[in-house]
């Protein structure tokens, strides 16, 4: 029976820790190894569309969005030639309507698409399309490295409202917390870690959205090169660790198994993982949402990091490869 799995990404308004280690300067070869994890505040292009509703008027019940096809998962990326960066631009877009139709540019699965929308007046006379947009995604998740020159990778797997869809993002940050409590997963259902924001001044930002994760450059005010510093290398079946924070600021080491590793792969699941430790599954009950993007190391090498938990065994979940990431994290400089 095909496993059911769930990306680690926890959408809340959450952000968490950054860890105190003394490490060495990353030499060729290497970087500095994360296992902290943060909140993140991402931008997406357009406005995506969560939900279709019905405008109420003098003349009936409409549903303008719908009627001209649009559909839940869509993102907005223009009204009647206006650029849609936001929620209220729509509204703006909207200001001088009177009557007719207006041209919606949407976006789904990666194309884009030309709707004729009716707009309706509601009862209190404001312009609608019937349907509701959010223009931002926010979440927790653990950052597996940051490379030398301050790029930094997070997650194993993109930032998405929908598993088929990776949306396009203009920009974002991450940002220092500190996780004060842990939902504890268990058969069928996945826990969560929970955290406080320790400062809301971003550590670093946030520049692309990739299958592999996401990509972003720290700030100068975080010194990284206090990170340790480690070498990279391919994952191979047998024991390893998981590097994540569960407590507060502490990040600790954990002990897990590589059970498969198939390189061939250019995804987000080219590891299944096994965790063994007890200290962790007494706290959490394995892999849960958070920790997307806590780094495997074998032999002091760092090989990959976890990204799905297995709903129907918290204990094992799919991890990635960090040459994949590393690889992506270049295409995208």
């Amino acid at each position: 029976m095909k496993k059911k799995l769930l990306r680690l990404l926890t959408v809340a308004a959450v952000v968490l820790l950054l860890p105190v280690l003394i490490g060495a300067k990353a030499a060729d070869g290497t970087v500095y190894l994360g296992g902290f994890v943060t909140g993140f505040d991402v931008k997406l292009k357009g406005a995506y569309v969560l939900a279709l509703s019905d405008v109420i008027t003098e003349n009936g019940i409409f549903s303008p969005a719908k009627e001209a096809g649009i559909v839940c998962g869509d993102r907005v990326m223009s009204v009647n030639g206006v650029e849609i960066t936001c929620a209220f631009d729509i509204s703006k877009a909207l200001s001088s309507y009177k009557d007719g139709t207006v041209t919606v540019v949407i976006s789904r699965k990666g194309e884009n698409m030309i709707k004729d929308v009716t707009p309706r007046f509601d009862l209190s006379g404001r312009c609608k399309l019937g349907l509701f947009v959010k223009d931002g995604i926010e979440g927790v998740g653990t950052v597996t490295f940051v490379k030398k020159d301050g790029i930094f990778m997070a997650l194993g797997h993109p930032i998405s409202e929908d598993d088929k869809v990776i949306p396009e993002i203009v920009g974002g940050n991450i940002f220092r917390c500190s996780v004060y409590g842990v939902v504890k997963g268990g058969r069928g259902h996945a826990g969560e870690l929970k955290g406080i924001v320790i400062s809301d001044k971003a550590i670093g930002s946030l520049t692309d959205n990739s299958l592999q994760g996401i990509v972003g450059k720290m700030n100068d005010e975080f010194d990284y090169s206090s990170l340790n510093a480690v070498p990279v290398g391919e994952a191979k079946v047998g024991k390893a660790e998981m590097i994540c924070c569960v407590d507060g600021v502490n990040v600790e080491s954990y002990s897990v198994s590589v059970v498969k590793a198939d390189h061939r792969d250019k995804n987000d699941k080219n590891l299944v993982l096994k965790i063994n430790d007890e200290r962790l599954i007494s706290i959490t009950g394995g892999i849960v949402q958070g920790m997307s993007g806590s780094p495997v190391i074998q032999d002091g090498k760092l090989v990959g990091a976890v990204t799905h938990v297995f709903i129907n065994d918290p204990t094992r979940g799919y991890g990635i490869s960090v040459k994949n990431m590393l690889d992506t994290a270049e295409k995208l400089r």
